[in-house]
């Protein structure tokens, strides 16, 4: 059964910083592309940061370019995000997905495969 976990949501100031995890399982992430999504309350899914399953091609939203960065780990079955000088406007629940492939892009309906979701939150 193919499954995504995601971990590594919290509570932080704002300025904070915090790793989000996207742990596979019942398939091997090198063969896809993987992407990260975020809802807030009341506002559509937006897609974040993607990256290529191919040449680890990387791309951002430009509400988070300069301070988060997607990376992954193949050995380990996981990509992870590394958020950095986290805004109130970051809070929203976090959402891994996967599409076979190399091609990643930021479009939620591109994907096949989603996780549960993390509670970001950034409050003072």
């Amino acid at each position: 059964q193919l499954q995504l976990v995601e971990s590594g949501g919290g509570l932080v100031q704002p300025g904070g910083s915090l790793r989000l995890s996207c742990a596979a399982s019942g398939f091997t992430l090198d063969y896809y592309a993987i992407g990260w999504f975020r809802q807030a309350p009341g506002k559509e899914r937006e897609g974040v940061s993607c990256i290529s399953s191919s040449d680890g091609s990387t791309y951002y939203a430009d509400s988070v370019k300069g301070r988060f960065t997607i990376s992954r780990d193949n050995a380990k079955n996981t990509v992870y995000l590394q958020m950095n000088s986290l805004k109130p406007e970051d809070t929203a629940v976090y959402y891994c997905a996967a599409r076979p492939g190399a091609i990643a892009t930021l479009g939620g309906r591109d994907y096949d495969y989603w996780g549960q979701g993390t509670q970001v939150t950034v409050s003072s």
